[in-house]
């Protein structure tokens, strides 16, 4: 109870309180300014199909392959031209007919003009016109193949290079969490060797131990960094663009081996490219056959022309009116030019033939070695994860044991040491699986 002529005093405890909670907030907004923004790996796809130059190389050449498919390419449309010409010239001139007098005119002039409108078109040409269209077609879906193989693989490389980002950064926060261990085992050993219940070597080598321990972190800082670096360079932005990944890397990916092996050589792009190829050279091949057939040729215009002569015998010319022709060439001899044109198709056709068998067997390797990789790392994932647990309870207790003077200082090195070397082993498994998992979409193009 208040004693009486005693006064309430303010209340400074709700004055501290208000002061830490400033100090909070001024805390929470520093920490705002200088974090760094975080990057999820759809932003880091999202960035790198925007800005990826060779992503938009590909793009720009499936754009040419696009603009060059047209039927005026192919020649199947006519042409239509407009000239015009006018010429004007001023001379002594000076006639002597052989039955008459020499005339001179001393300043004769001429002037010629002439206009017209040409229509050409090939009416028939072996059907070359057609061939050549379809080839153009196939070409233009060739290259929306190759721009599609471009973005997977860069998809790819941007999803690897980013869980790299966070396999370093995983591998710092375990450096960092041994590094804590090794700290109170140095303060442990110094305790005791102040206490004069251990030698002063042990106190040293906990000490080194520890330094190296540091140099390892400042290594791995150093790792996280050029991994950010060359994560930067796939997203075609400045190098040192500051950003903050994930702590972890997801796994909800089940393969299906027997759909991806069914459906490999349907759903991969390169074998798509590949086959695209070669039908690309079976049309080269078919138009190399139409050299052989006659071709007709239709033209039609019409011209208008004048010409001013003050010293020719007539002073005035003129004419205009329309023109229609065709033309029909037939080839007798072209000195084996159509015959090798036709030989070199063949071959080619069976170079693309064999180029694509071999592409087969080349993805259906990748497949089975990309299966059996994740399959490798996904049980080595489920025997690590264990190994990691024991790791950690043997180090704590390890730790427990040396506070109590049970255990040697070389006991708690070499349970450290394990408990590293098996994180490192399991950010690795991890990292590798997410590779293995990206492989396979990559190959049947799920990405």
């Amino acid at each position: 109870m208040r004693e009486p002529g005693t006064h309430e005093t303010a209340t400074p405890p709700r004055r501290g309180a208000a002061s830490i909670r400033c100090g909070m907030l001024v805390a929470a907004l520093c920490a705002l300014v200088n974090a760094q923004p975080p990057l999820t790996v759809d932003d880091a796809l999202s960035i790198a199909l925007k800005n990826n130059f060779d992503i938009l190389v590909a793009q720009n050449d499936a754009a040419v392959a696009r603009a060059n498919n047209t039927p005026g390419n192919a020649g199947m449309l006519p042409t239509l031209t407009a000239t015009g010409v006018e010429t004007y010239s001023q001379s002594n001139t000076t006639q002597k007919p052989s039955s008459g007098a020499q005339i001179v005119y001393p300043d004769a002039r001429v002037n010629a003009a002439s206009a017209g409108i040409a229509l050409a078109w090939t009416l028939f040409d072996g059907g070359k016109m057609f061939v050549t269209k379809q080839k153009l077609s196939e070409i233009e879906a060739l290259g929306n193949m190759e721009y599609r193989g471009r973005v997977l693989q860069t998809a790819y490389d941007v999803i690897v290079g980013y869980y790299n980002v966070v396999r370093q950064k995983q591998e710092l926060a375990s450096i960092n969490e041994v590094l804590a261990y090794n700290k109170d085992r140095v303060t442990i050993l110094q305790t005791s060797f102040d206490a004069g219940l251990s030698p002063k070597t042990t106190y040293l080598q906990a000490q080194i131990d520890y330094n190296v321990n540091r140099e390892n972190a400042l290594s791995q800082e150093s790792a996280i960094r050029d991994a950010k670096r060359a994560l930067n360079l796939l997203l075609c932005r400045n190098p040192d663009t500051a950003f903050e990944v994930a702590d972890s890397i997801p796994f909800t990916y089940v393969p299906d081996k027997a759909r991806l092996a069914a459906q490999v050589y349907s759903g991969n792009v390169d074998i798509a490219a590949f086959e695209k190829q070669l039908e690309i050279a079976r049309l080269t091949l078919a138009e190399t056959r139409t050299l052989f057939f006659p071709k007709l040729f239709f033209s039609a215009g019409y011209s208008l022309s004048q010409s001013d002569n003050s010293a020719g015998s007539v002073a005035m010319s003129r004419g205009y009116g329309p023109q229609i022709g065709g033309t029909l060439t037939v080839p007798l001899y072209q000195a084996g030019s159509a015959l090798r044109q036709a030989k070199t198709a063949r071959i080619g056709y069976e170079s693309a033939r064999y180029l694509l068998d071999n592409e087969k067997q080349q993805v259906a390797a990748e497949l089975s070695a990309a299966l059996d990789e994740f399959e490798s790392q996904r049980r080595l994932l489920e025997i690590e994860k264990g190994n990691d647990a024991l790791a950690k309870e043997n180090l704590d207790i390890a730790m427990l044991r040396l506070r109590l003077g049970e255990a040697t200082s070389l006991e708690l090195r070499q349970a450290q040491e394990s408990y590293q070397d098996s994180r490192t082993r399991l950010i690795t498994i991890e990292y590798n699986l997410k590779a293995a998992e990206t492989k396979l979409k990559q190959l049947m193009a799920q990405m």
